[in-house]
């Protein structure tokens, strides 16, 4: 006797999209980890744009831009506001960054990726290309253990209390970046540890989702805005506590908030305020990293690739390592 397995349409589409998704970063990643180490970090950039866009376009959906390179009169391709995908099928918001870490690819330093989220159309923070504080937290701790306007030293305590720690077991993971000279201070005058990084701060938040694999407990500090939403979408699949508020320190900028729906520029926004509904986040490694392994160009001219892949309403994490043999589709020519 044969049995088969029936799934809703609307389930299977969604199950096809979490793996499409995947091929997008997959994409995005080949083409700029064949510039690793060559120091052209707009070169670089640019090839993770331009494969990224042409699979988004390829897919069954219609899709639009609202997390991407810049505004539209700043990029070329893949700008705030850009309608991706087939022109078929379901309204979805879309936020990308093609390379985070165009630094890292271009000298060849760990933990570059290509990462983009997915979510239901108009569940995603618009968000300018503005600059945002940051506070994450890993699960397992009540709501408001950690608060943006406290100071870092405070934080750091409260957490360690949560914890079950003295402050001394902490340790908190910094973007290496003079603006946060105070914020390192007042962290280690606790006694807890700074782990520094060069780039790259949504691995650096999806760290600590995981604390007993990664050593990290909290992050903190300024980046973008893009990077943040992007962020929240990978604690909403995996757990996790966020605290961001933009930091819209000009006319032009509060300006330019409004235009996108931020009507209070002094918000502090939790994750389900920058990512509500059901999400999908994917991200693929192009330089070696603690959070995914790069790009590997065989002598055999098999590609190998490693992605993660997470879904906010199962909670699911995939690990993804995939040997590619037809090479065609990565336009590599």
């Amino acid at each position: 006797m044969s049995t088969h397995i029936e799934v809703p349409p609307h389930a299977l589409l969604e199950r096809i999209l979490t793996l499409e998704i995947v091929r997008v970063t997959e994409r995005a990643a080949v083409s700029s980890a064949r510039l690793r180490g060559h120091g052209n970090e707009k070169a670089a950039d640019q090839a993770a744009v331009d494969a990224m866009r042409r699979e988004l376009n390829k897919l069954p959906i219609q899709g639009t831009i609202v997390i991407g390179e810049g505004e539209r009169d700043e990029a070329p391709m893949l700008y705030i506001g850009e309608q991706v995908g087939l022109k078929a099928g379901p309204e979805v918001d879309i936020a990308v960054d093609p390379l985070e870490g165009t630094t890292l690819c271009a000298k060849n330093m760990p933990g570059s990726i290509a990462t983009m989220a997915m979510a239901d159309g108009g569940t995603l923070l618009h968000a300018p290309d503005v600059y945002m504080q940051k506070l994450a937290i890993g699960p397992g701790y009540d709501k408001g253990v950690v608060d943006l306007d406290a100071s870092p030293a405070d934080n750091v305590r409260r957490l360690a209390k949560a914890k079950g720690v003295k402050p001394e077991g902490i340790t908190v993971l910094v973007l290496d970046r003079p603006r946060h000279a105070d914020i390192i201070s007042s962290v280690r005058s606790t006694g807890a540890a700074v782990r520094l990084i060069t780039d790259g701060d949504v691995a650096g938040v999806i760290h600590c989702a995981d604390p007993d694999n990664t050593g990290v407990d909290m992050y903190l500090g300024t980046g973008g805005a893009p990077e943040g939403v992007l962020a929240a979408v990978a604690l909403r699949c995996i757990g996790g506590q966020m605290q961001c508020r933009l930091i819209l320190d000009s006319a032009e900028k509060i300006e330019r908030a409004a235009k996108m729906g931020v009507n209070d520029p002094k918000m502090i926004y939790g994750i389900e305020d920058m990512a509500r509904g059901d999400c999908l986040f994917a991200a693929t490694g192009v330089t070696t990293g603690s959070l995914l392994s790069g790009v590997k160009f065989r002598k055999d001219g098999v590609i190998e690739t490693e992605t993660v892949v997470m879904r906010s309403v199962t909670g699911t994490v995939r690990y993804i390592k995939a040997e590619h043999r037809e090479l065609a589709k990565f336009h590599l020519d």
